[in-house]
């Protein structure tokens, strides 16, 4: 089974960007995306980011997510 999580972009560089999970900090790939920008929430899926998603949506994923311990 595969899990893209929700995450925060905290920093993009080029074609990278920093994203934020529940304190922990990864690199993920922005290829796939246009116009993300710092605050946005994006979908991340084997190291790249594959669409962004609205703040409330983001925010209630990944409190069920942590729910059932999948974060």
């Amino acid at each position: 089974m595969c899990v893209a999580i929700p995450s925060k972009i905290v920093a993009i560089e080029g074609d990278t960007a920093t994203v934020e999970v529940t304190g922990s900090r990864s690199t993920a790939r922005m290829d796939l995306i246009e116009d993300a920008q710092v605050g946005d929430y994006v979908l991340v899926h084997a190291g790249f980011a594959i669409t962004k998603l609205d703040p409330e949506e983001a925010r209630e994923t990944l409190a069920l997510m942590s729910e059932v311990g999948l974060i």
